[in-house]
Protein backbone atom coordinates (compact mmCIF):
# COMPACT_ATOMS: atom_id res chain seq x y z
CA UNK A 1 0.00 0.00 0.00
CA UNK A 2 1.79 3.78 -0.61
CA UNK A 3 -0.25 4.96 2.21
CA UNK A 4 2.01 4.70 5.34
CA UNK A 5 -0.09 7.01 7.86
CA UNK A 6 -2.58 10.12 8.79
CA UNK A 7 -0.16 12.85 7.45
CA UNK A 8 -2.48 15.49 9.15
CA UNK A 9 -5.34 16.66 10.18
CA UNK A 10 -7.22 20.05 9.38
CA UNK A 11 -10.17 21.48 10.39
CA UNK A 12 -11.72 25.16 10.16
CA UNK A 13 -12.00 26.96 13.60
CA UNK A 14 -13.21 30.53 14.80
CA UNK A 15 -9.66 31.36 17.11
CA UNK A 16 -7.01 28.87 14.93
CA UNK A 17 -4.15 30.64 17.33
CA UNK A 18 -5.64 30.04 19.84
CA UNK A 19 -7.25 27.20 19.70
CA UNK A 20 -3.65 25.34 18.51
CA UNK A 21 -1.98 26.62 21.50
CA UNK A 22 -5.39 25.50 24.01
CA UNK A 23 -4.57 21.84 21.94
CA UNK A 24 -0.51 21.83 22.65
CA UNK A 25 -1.42 23.26 26.78
CA UNK A 26 -3.39 20.32 27.60
CA UNK A 27 -3.12 17.64 25.18
CA UNK A 28 0.04 17.92 24.18
CA UNK A 29 -1.12 18.38 20.73
CA UNK A 30 0.40 20.17 17.64
CA UNK A 31 3.63 22.01 17.61
CA UNK A 32 4.65 25.45 18.96
CA UNK A 33 3.29 29.08 16.70
CA UNK A 34 5.75 28.60 13.75
CA UNK A 35 6.32 25.20 13.74
CA UNK A 36 4.20 22.91 11.69
CA UNK A 37 5.17 19.44 12.71
CA UNK A 38 4.08 17.05 15.42
CA UNK A 39 6.49 13.97 16.13
CA UNK A 40 4.42 11.51 17.31
CA UNK A 41 4.35 8.03 19.03
CA UNK A 42 4.06 5.20 16.67
CA UNK A 43 0.83 2.87 17.88
CA UNK A 44 -2.29 1.89 16.08
CA UNK A 45 -4.63 4.22 14.55
CA UNK A 46 -8.21 3.24 13.78
CA UNK A 47 -9.87 4.63 10.81
CA UNK A 48 -13.86 4.25 10.70
CA UNK A 49 -16.01 6.02 8.90
CA UNK A 50 -19.72 5.53 11.32
CA UNK A 51 -23.56 5.29 9.88
CA UNK A 52 -24.98 8.75 9.94
CA UNK A 53 -27.46 8.04 12.49
CA UNK A 54 -25.01 6.73 14.52
CA UNK A 55 -24.81 7.82 18.09
CA UNK A 56 -21.60 7.40 19.25
CA UNK A 57 -20.96 10.87 18.95
CA UNK A 58 -23.00 14.33 18.60
CA UNK A 59 -25.41 14.27 15.68
CA UNK A 60 -24.64 17.42 14.65
CA UNK A 61 -20.81 16.70 14.58
CA UNK A 62 -19.51 15.39 11.77
CA UNK A 63 -16.34 14.16 13.24
CA UNK A 64 -14.59 13.09 16.30
CA UNK A 65 -10.69 13.38 16.86
CA UNK A 66 -9.87 10.62 18.87
CA UNK A 67 -6.26 11.06 20.30
CA UNK A 68 -3.97 7.61 22.07
CA UNK A 69 -2.60 8.61 25.47
CA UNK A 70 -0.74 7.70 28.10
CA UNK A 71 -1.87 7.71 31.95
CA UNK A 72 -5.62 8.35 30.99
CA UNK A 73 -5.91 8.99 34.75
CA UNK A 74 -3.40 11.83 35.43
CA UNK A 75 -4.58 13.59 31.85
CA UNK A 76 -7.90 13.50 33.37
CA UNK A 77 -7.21 14.89 36.66
CA UNK A 78 -5.08 18.07 34.85
CA UNK A 79 -7.65 18.22 32.57
CA UNK A 80 -10.34 18.73 35.27
CA UNK A 81 -8.06 20.97 37.11
CA UNK A 82 -7.76 23.38 34.48
CA UNK A 83 -11.71 23.90 33.82
CA UNK A 84 -12.35 21.11 31.48
CA UNK A 85 -15.17 19.50 31.00
CA UNK A 86 -14.44 15.64 31.22
CA UNK A 87 -17.39 12.66 30.71
CA UNK A 88 -16.93 8.80 31.59
CA UNK A 89 -18.30 6.35 31.75
CA UNK A 90 -17.82 2.96 32.82
CA UNK A 91 -19.30 1.17 29.78
CA UNK A 92 -17.03 2.80 27.85
CA UNK A 93 -14.20 0.94 29.89
CA UNK A 94 -16.34 -2.61 29.69
CA UNK A 95 -13.65 -3.76 27.26
CA UNK A 96 -10.56 -4.01 28.78
CA UNK A 97 -8.79 -5.21 25.51
CA UNK A 98 -9.90 -2.36 23.81
CA UNK A 99 -8.37 -0.02 26.45
CA UNK A 100 -9.89 2.74 28.49
CA UNK A 101 -11.53 6.51 27.07
CA UNK A 102 -12.79 9.75 28.20
CA UNK A 103 -14.32 12.51 26.58
CA UNK A 104 -13.98 16.06 26.47
CA UNK A 105 -14.73 18.98 23.90
CA UNK A 106 -12.05 21.76 22.96
CA UNK A 107 -13.18 25.54 23.04
CA UNK A 108 -15.15 25.44 19.98
CA UNK A 109 -16.97 22.63 20.93
CA UNK A 110 -15.36 19.97 18.73
CA UNK A 111 -15.85 16.62 20.45
CA UNK A 112 -11.90 14.67 21.28
CA UNK A 113 -12.29 11.25 22.59
CA UNK A 114 -8.89 10.33 24.74
CA UNK A 115 -8.09 6.43 24.48
CA UNK A 116 -5.74 4.83 26.34
CA UNK A 117 -5.11 1.31 24.66
CA UNK A 118 -4.52 -1.39 26.94
CA UNK A 119 -1.02 -2.25 27.70
CA UNK A 120 1.09 -4.38 26.24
Amino acid sequence: MPVTGIGGFFFRAQDPQGLAAWYLKHLGVGAPEGQFLWDQQAGPTVFSPFKETSDYFAPDKRWMLNLRVERLDDLITSLKAAGVEVLVKPEWDASPEVGRFARIHDPEGNPIELWEPPAA
